[in-house]
């Protein structure tokens, strides 16, 4: 099981699964292999985003509401008895119900005792063919965050953040030395010849969040076809040189592990002192929509 006090080096454990139509399945599954994850010496253990469930943002149906639910809540309690029985911090993304007609794509960190740790909600969201997450989610209003926890300051962005290096430098300028991605991501029929890309682009812009501050990246994805969604896979994490730790197949559950030495970071940023030389006082223009 995971160990109760902060050391340099911790395991992390990426529960790259498939979604079934039966929430409760779902959850018993994420459930087992974060029990497996724990027997491997996990510390830190990352569910991808909205796992309870199936991808129903591929359609605009209201019907979908009914999967969400409160935080904390049903699964929040769950995922905190097996956070507790594991002694290890897990990472899961929720469908939360934050009132009637209010909704978030959420992700809650709960620590090794069991207690929640806090919420993150996504503040970048999509709307894409077949990914028409703005009929389902308000943006995030808790802003970018880094929990403090029994094994390590930990940042949450889910999937759409990805991209926005804005996001991973607040979360890092925050205290996070690993910046966790819960992803649902893939590709249609259609795109198949150029899936390759499209994958390479995903991991690099990730790895390059890395590499600009110094800090572990864990992206987390879920595999399996649902609707017109062939879900990538490819679960990795890397280091603070953009280095690829350890990375998942492309179409097969299985529970992702890797080891990171957090005083890498340290050893990091002293060779490469982006931070230090940042120029804040030439940065205004960041907060414009765009420069004329």
């Amino acid at each position: 099981m995971g160990k109760n006090s902060r050391t340099d080096e911790v395991t992390i454990a990426l529960i790259q699964m498939s979604a079934g139509d039966d929430p409760h399945a779902n959850l018993e599954k994420a459930v087992k292999r974060i029990e497996g994850a724990a027997r491997k010496g996990a510390d830190i253990i990352c569910l991808p985003e909205l796992f309870r469930s199936r991808y129903f943002c591929q359609e605009e149906d209201s019907t979908n509401f009914g999967l969400a639910e409160a935080i904390p809540g049903d699964t929040t309690a769950e995922l905190s008895r097996a956070a507790r029985k594991a002694g290890a911090v897990v990472i899961a993304g929720i469908f939360e119900k934050r009132a009637r007609g209010l909704y978030h794509n959420s992700a809650v960190v709960i620590d090794s005792t069991g207690s929640l740790a806090g919420t993150y909600r996504k503040m970048h969201i999509p709307d894409d063919p077949h990914y028409y997450e703005k009929f389902y989610f308000a943006p995030g209003d808790l802003g970018f965050r880094s929990f403090s926890t029994a094994k390590g300051n930990l940042g949450v962005l889910i999937c759409w953040d990805q991209w926005y290096p804005e996001a991973a430098r607040i979360t890092s300028l925050m205290g996070a030395q690993i910046l966790f991605y819960p992803t649902a991501i893939g590709w249609f029929p259609e795109e198949k010849g150029a899936v390759k890309g499209m994958r390479d682009a995903w991991k690099t812009i990730q790895r390059s969040h890395g590499i600009a501050n110094g800090v572990f990246v864990a992206a987390v994805n879920r595999v399996g076809i649902e609707g017109k969604i062939n879900f990538w896979g490819s679960s990795f994490v890397s280091g603070p040189f953009g280095e690829i730790i350890a990375e998942a197949s492309q179409d097969k559950e299985e529970t992702l592990m890797a080891k990171c030495d957090l005083s890498l970071i340290d050893d990091t940023r002293h060779s490469w002192p982006f931070l230090r030389d940042r120029r804040i006082d030439a940065y205004k223009g960041i907060a414009s929509r765009f420069l004329d």
